[in-house]
C-alpha cells in the first residue's frame, strides 16, 4: 500500500471515528438522539470516503484533478452541476425564509434559476471552446495574463468563502441539532472532510459525490411536497389557506410579497445578484471544462436547468408545509426561546424548517434520510467550491502568474491541494463567526460579488471586441471593492456582525450599484485606451470570437 493510500484510510478510519464518539457524546446530553440519522450519517460519509478513494487512483494529472480528464457525459454533468447548485442556501435556507415570511421567500427561488439561461444561450459554448480549467482562462484569452488572471482570482476566492460560509453554517446547525454536538465541533468536522474529497479525489469525486446527492435530494424532497401536497387533497389552496390561518399577523401576511424585500432598489438588486451571479460562479463555469465538447457543455445546462427548476418548486411547497406542520408544534420549538422572546423559534434555529418538516411528515428514519441529504448538500456543494477556490489559486496565481504558465502540473497539483487546506481553514473559522445568519442571504451576499467581479468581465470578454485588459482591470476592481464594501457597510455585516446602531449603506444586496459601477468602469476605461496593446487586444476578438463560436482548436476538439 502506497504512503497516499496509507494516509488516506488513516483519516477515513479517523473521521468515522470522530462521528462515532460524536454520537456517544450527544447521547449523554441529549436524551432523544435519532438513531436512524446517525446510522445514515455514517453510511453516507462512508460512501463517500469510498468514491474519494477510488477517484484518488484515478487522479493522475492536473487534468484529471481539474476537470475529471473531461469525460464526464452531458448528463451526469448537468446532475453534477444540479447538485453543486442545490445547496445548503437553497434547501434549508430558501424553506427556511418561506417559513419565516411566507411568499417573498419565492424571490430567491425564481432569482436562483433565471440565471440559467444566460448560461445556457450566452456562457456555455464559448466557456468550453475557450477555456481549460477556470474561468479566468476565457478572460485571459487575449488580454495580458497577470492582471487578468490575478483579479479574476481574487473574485473567485471572495465569492467561494462566502459561499462557502453558508454552507458551513447549515451544516453546523444540522450536526448540533442531531448529534449533539457542539456548533463548533460540527464545522471543524465538517471541514475536514471538505478537504480529505478535494484534496484527495479531486474533480472526479467532487463530480460523483454531487451526482449521488442531487439524487438522493431530488428523491427526498419529491416525497416531502407530496406528503405535504397529500394532506390538503392535493390542492394548492387549501394548503396557502391553511398557511394564511396559521401565521397570518398584523405585520405578516405569508400570502403577499413585503415580508423580506419591502423596497423596489432592494428586490432589484436581489434580482441583479442572483441572475448575473449565478453566470459568474467560479465553482459552476468550472463544471464545462469536465465535458469532451461545447455540445455536451448545452445538454449539461439543459439538464441542470431541469432539475434545478423542479427543486426550487419543490422547496416552495417544503416552505408552506412548514408552515402548517412545524408553526406552533411544540415538539419543534425552542421552549426556551419561545419564552424568552413571545415567539415560536425553532429547534436548531430558523435554517432547520425542513428538517422539522420531514419529522412530521415520514417520522424518525424519514427524518434520518433528509438529515443525511442534507449533510450530503452541503459536503458536496463545500467540496465544488473548495475545489474552485484552489484552482483559482493553483492555476490562475501560482501557475499563470507566478510562474508566467511553465508551471509544472505535479507541483500545480500540490499548491491546489494546499490551497484546499487552507480554504477549509478560513470557511471553518468564518462558519463559526456567521452562526446566527440565514445562510440564503449569505449566498445574497456571495452572487453579488460574482455579479460585480466576475461576470461583467467574462461576458465581456466574450463578445465586446472593444474590451482591453486596462478598461477589465481597473472596472473589475471597481466593481469588486465596491460590492465588498457595500457588504461591509451594509445592515448584514455593519449592524447584525458588528453589532453597529445604524448601517452605512442602507440596503442588504449591493448588485445593483456595483454591477453598474463595474460594466460602467470596463466600457469607460476600455474606450479611452489608446496604448499600442490595447489595440493589438481589440484586433485579436476575431479570431478569439471564431473559436468561441466553432470551437476550432479548442480542448479535446481534434477528438471528434
Amino acid at each position: 500500500m502506497s504512503i497516499m493510500n496509507r494516509v488516506f484510510l488513516f483519516l477515513v478510519l479517523g473521521t468515522i471515528a470522530v462521528f462515532a464518539s460524536g454520537t456517544i457524546e450527544g447521547e449523554i446530553e441529549k436524551q432523544a438522539l435519532n438513531v436512524s440519522a446517525i446510522v445514515m450519517f455514517v453510511i453516507f460519509v462512508g460512501a463517500t470516503l469510498g468514491i474519494t478513494y477510488w477517484a484518488a487512483k484515478k487522479t493522475k494529472s492536473a487534468k484529471d484533478f481539474y476537470t475529471a480528464g473531461g469525460g464526464i457525459t452531458g448528463l451526469q454533468n448537468g446532475m453534477a452541476i444540479a447538485g453543486d447548485y442545490m445547496s445548503a442556501a437553497s434547501f434549508l435556507g430558501i424553506s427556511g425564509l418561506v417559513y419565516l415570511k411566507g411568499y417573498d421567500g419565492l424571490i430567491y427561488s425564481i432569482g436562483f434559476l433565471v440565471g440559467w439561461p444566460i448560461i445556457l444561450f450566452l456562457i456555455a459554448e464559448p466557456l468550453r471552446n475557450l477555456g481549460k480549467y477556470t474561468f479566468a482562462d476565457v478572460a485571459a484569452y487575449r488580454l495580458k495574463q497577470t492582471p487578468i488572471r490575478t483579479l479574476a482570482a481574487a473574485g473567485s476566492i471572495a465569492t467561494v468563502i462566502l459561499y462557502l460560509i453558508a454552507q458551513m453554517v447549515g451544516a453546523g446547525k444540522l450536526i448540533q441539532l442531531l448529534f449533539g454536538l457542539d456548533y463548533e465541533v460540527a464545522v471543524i468536522l465538517v471541514g475536514v472532510l471538505m478537504i480529505l474529497y478535494v484534496t484527495f479525489g479531486g474533480m472526479l469525486a467532487t463530480t460523483w459525490v454531487q451526482i449521488v446527492k442531487a439524487f438522493l435530494l431530488l428523491s427526498g424532497a419529491t416525497f416531502m411536497a407530496i406528503a405535504v401536497m397529500a394532506h390538503y387533497d392535493f390542492s394548492f389552496g387549501s394548503l396557502f389557506q391553511a398557511a394564511v390561518d396559521v401565521r397570518n399577523t398584523e405585520t405578516l401576511d405569508v400570502m403577499s410579497p413585503g415580508g423580506l424585500v419591502s423596497d423596489p432598489i432592494s428586490a432589484i438588486s436581489l434580482a441583479v445578484a442572483l441572475m448575473f451571479g449565478t453566470a459568474g460562479l467560479p465553482h459552476i463555469l468550472m463544471r464545462f471544462f469536465t465535458v469532451s465538447d461545447a455540445k455536451e457543455a448545452r445538454k449539461s445546462v439543459f439538464y441542470a436547468t431541469g432539475f434545478i427548476g423542479y427543486f426550487y418548486i419543490l422547496t416552495f411547497i417544503i416552505g408552506f408545509g412548514a408552515i402548517v406542520m412545524v408553526f406552533k408544534n411544540p415538539e419543534y420549538l425552542d421552549i426556551a426561546k419561545q419564552a424568552i422572546s413571545g415567539g415560536y423559534p425553532i429547534l436548531g434555529g430558523k435554517n432547520m424548517a425542513a428538517i422539522h418538516l420531514s419529522h412530521a411528515v415520514g417520522g424518525d428514519f424519514f427524518l434520518g434520510f433528509i438529515s443525511a441529504v442534507a449533510f450530503a448538500t452541503i459536503l458536496a456543494v463545500v467540496s465544488g467550491l473548495t475545489l474552485a477556490g484552489a484552482s483559482a489559486i493553483s492555476h490562475d496565481l501560482y501557475a499563470s502568474v507566478f510562474k508566467g504558465g511553465k508551471a509544472d502540473g505535479q507541483a500545480e497539483m500540490k499548491v491546489s491541494k494546499m490551497a484546499t487546506v487552507g480554504l477549509g481553514i478560513v470557511a471553518i473559522i468564518m462558519g463559526i463567526a456567521f452562526e446566527q445568519q440565514n445562510i440564503a442571504f449569505v449566498v445574497g451576499l456571495a452572487f453579488a460579488i460574482a455579479a460585480s467581479a466576475n461576470f461583467p468581465i467574462l461576458f465581456l470578454s466574450m463578445y465586446w471586441s472593444k474590451l482591453t485588459t486596462r478598461g477589465a482591470v481597473i472596472g473589475g476592481s471597481l466593481g469588486l471593492a465596491t460590492a465588498v464594501a457595500l457588504v461591509i457597510l451594509g445592515p448584514i455585516v455593519w449592524v447584525d456582525i458588528l453589532g453597529n446602531a445604524e448601517a452605512i449603506f442602507p440596503y442588504k444586496y449591493p448588485a445593483l450599484f456595483s454591477v453598474t459601477v463595474s460594466f460602467i468602469g470596463i466600457w469607460l476605461f476600455s474606450v479611452t485606451d489608446k496604448s499600442h496593446d490595447g489595440e493589438a487586444e481589440r484586433a485579436a476578438f476575431e479570431a478569439q470570437y471564431i473559436r468561441s463560436q466553432t470551437g476550432i482548436g479548442a480542448e479535446g476538439a481534434s477528438e471528434h
